[in-house]
């Protein structure tokens, strides 16, 4: 019994101090809230439209990109050439999404479990908080999801959301960078996967 009392204290440590590589250089701080609200692409009134350019293994796709919340759970995305031509159409919330259209060449299980994860991650209103972390330039907090943890870094100077880091309990997954000027959308939005050649960018489409 205590052989495996100390096993399992051993395993929570390492499990801890792996989970805190991705704030080392932070230092815990008292939590400030328990919940975060994210801004970007909350307003039911205002259609987000981005140019976006993804790049995948070397291969580049442009296009337009359209986020529109729909109800208080469930964003629309739409996702076209420059022309108009609709590449995807899709439905989603944080515990269900529905595919309206998806183009026949792109119509990949991986690709559309992918895209919908990156995509939930992005529109997510908001976060519950567990942990906070401090760089005197920043503060971090952490949010569990499911079996993954979320770290939203927020500048001390702007107060406004920058980066948010999708990770295991062990290295980061996803990286997502905000630049904004305002509290009502993100001007450019970049979405980095570490573990696949994955990138997207957004940059906000003034009409």
């Amino acid at each position: 019994m205590k052989l495996l009392f100390r096993i399992s204290i051993i395993a929570f440590l390492l499990a801890s101090c792996a989970g805190n590589k991705i704030v080392k250089d932070y230092k815990a701080v008292p939590l400030e809230t328990t919940v975060f609200e994210v801004p970007y692409f909350s307003n039911q009134e205002i259609d987000y439209v981005y140019k976006a350019n993804i790049s995948v293994y070397g291969n580049e796709l442009t296009g337009i990109f359209i986020a529109k919340k729909i109800n208080d759970t469930t964003h629309r995305i739409v996702f076209t050439t420059e022309f108009g031509n609709k590449l995807l159409d899709f439905e989603i919330s944080e515990s269900d999404y529905k595919v309206n259209f998806i183009l026949e060449e792109l119509d990949r299980k991986l690709l559309i479990n992918t895209l919908v994860a990156d995509f939930r991650l992005l529109l997510r209103s908001h976060y519950t908080t567990s942990n906070q972390f401090d760089n005197g330039e920043e503060s971090v907090y952490e949010t569990l999801d499911k079996n993954k943890m979320n770290y939203l870094y927020v500048s001390k100077t702007t107060n406004k959301l920058s980066k948010i880091v999708h990770a295991t309990k062990r290295k980061a997954k996803i990286n997502l960078y905000f630049t904004s000027k305002n509290d009502i959308f993100a001007d450019k939005i970049i979405i980095e996967h570490k573990n696949i050649k994955l990138k997207i960018e957004l940059n906000y489409f003034n009409q």
